[in-house]
């Protein structure tokens, strides 16, 4: 079942990455029914809080009409910044599932793991790595063509100004 959710944030990463954003998305199930889904929208609002996983609790509050989010799983196609995670322990989430590891950013257990301290009045299971390789593939693939647009822009500009 994990794999199924999974693929749905894998979709909405889509879409994020179709618009040229950072292709991660995030869904929230509760009784194995989706109720809310978000992807990636930080380049297009130029805000920094607007990443998947806070747009998807957002929505999910609004679809329940409460802030407390018990019971609900979160799939998300990158593990959860300290902003994100946060987020997901005060909106009382009950289990995070994410794909891909952050190396930069990670709270879900690569720098530190806000979601399972047991210092805070509420813990998370956290599930690592489902899909992770489609999850890892899919930003590895973004950031280097990224790179190469902007390598291929560099040149072009110096072309142009005859340097």
């Amino acid at each position: 079942m994990d794999e199924f959710f999974m693929n749905l944030a894998i979709e909405e990463a889509k879409k994020a990455e179709n618009i040229g954003e950072v292709p991660i998305g995030a869904v929230i199930v509760k009784n194995n029914q989706v109720i809310a889904s978000a992807y990636n929208l930080r380049e297009t609002t130029q805000n920094a809080v607007t990443h998947a996983e806070l747009i998807a609790i957002e929505k999910a509050c609004k679809e329940i009409g409460s802030w407390r989010l018990e019971d609900t799983t979160l799939y998300v196609t990158l593990e959860p910044c300290p902003m994100c995670s946060g987020a997901i322990l005060l909106s009382r989430v009950k289990r995070v599932v994410y794909g891909a590891f952050d190396p930069k950013a990670g709270c879900a257990g690569t720098l530190m793991n806000l979601l399972e301290d047991s210092r805070f009045n509420h813990q998370c299971e956290v599930v690592p790595g489902v899909l992770e390789e489609k999850c890892g593939t899919m930003l590895t693939e973004f950031f280097r063509n990224l790179r190469q647009r902007k390598k291929e822009q560099k040149k072009q500009k110096m072309d142009e100004s005859g340097c």
